[in-house]
């Protein structure tokens, strides 16, 4: 079964449908406890059950501060990270990409105070420097060859994007694919069981779908 987190942004629904059309299990999750290996107690003594998803997919669109004030609130950041510290099978959309970087300059700091991603991957998010943003529509995305999100596709393969900001890591080991829009730039990531996509897989047709099943699969 592959869980799906709603924290409240949008383009949810497409993500399902097109998992569900590739012919795999797939809901919502219910809470970040669904998140959970298990096996211990919470704090009302109750027994916490193990997670009944094997896989999860955090994807959306929106502002790098608002969906993180979203998934402090929802609990999900800390269940996420649990999730990936485990490496556990995960898949980041548009800004479930973003998220888990350390900041965005979509997100300054307020009175001094950063507002920090997730910081699973070491790095940043930044705005892309030319004056036409967002990038909105298909771009030629050249994956590298040792990417098994890619696996089966042509090296270069055109996706469907549209946002504002890129990220930036600071390894790049972690660097599965790349783009061009002012500047060339991580487009996708792989570390372990993790993966993101800057670009939306489940709106990129064929192409997409496919790098849909060879995460899900």
């Amino acid at each position: 079964m592959i869980g799906v987190i709603d924290y409240g942004a949008g383009n949810l629904g497409s993500v399902m449908n097109a998992l569900k059309r590739l012919g795999f299990a797939a809901r919502f999750a219910a809470g970040p406890e669904e998140l959970s290996p298990g096996g211990f107690k919470s704090g009302t003594g109750s027994s916490i059950p193990a997670s009944p998803f094997e896989k999860i997919v955090f994807p959306g669109d929106g502002h790098f501060a608002t969906a993180m004030a979203s998934l402090k609130k929802s609990g999900y950041d800390e269940a996420v990270k649990e999730w990936i510290r485990a490496d556990r099978p995960f898949l980041g959309i548009c800004i479930g990409l973003q998220l888990l970087f350390d900041s965005s300059e979509e997100a300054p700091p307020v009175d001094g105070v950063a507002v920090r991603g997730l910081s699973i991957i070491p790095g940043t998010v930044k705005r892309f420097p030319g004056r036409k943003v967002p990038q909105i529509g298909w771009n030629e995305t050249e994956a590298r060859p040792r990417s098994r999100l890619f696996r089966g596709l042509p090296a270069k393969s055109f996706f469907y994007y549209i946002h504002s900001y890129y990220a930036a890591p600071g390894d790049d080991e972690t660097v599965a694919a790349e783009a061009d829009y002012y500047l060339r730039y991580c487009c996708a990531a792989e570390r372990g069981a993790l993966a993101a996509v800057q670009f939306h897989p489940e709106k990129s047709g064929a192409v997409g779908l496919k790098l849909l099943e060879n995460w899900a699969g």
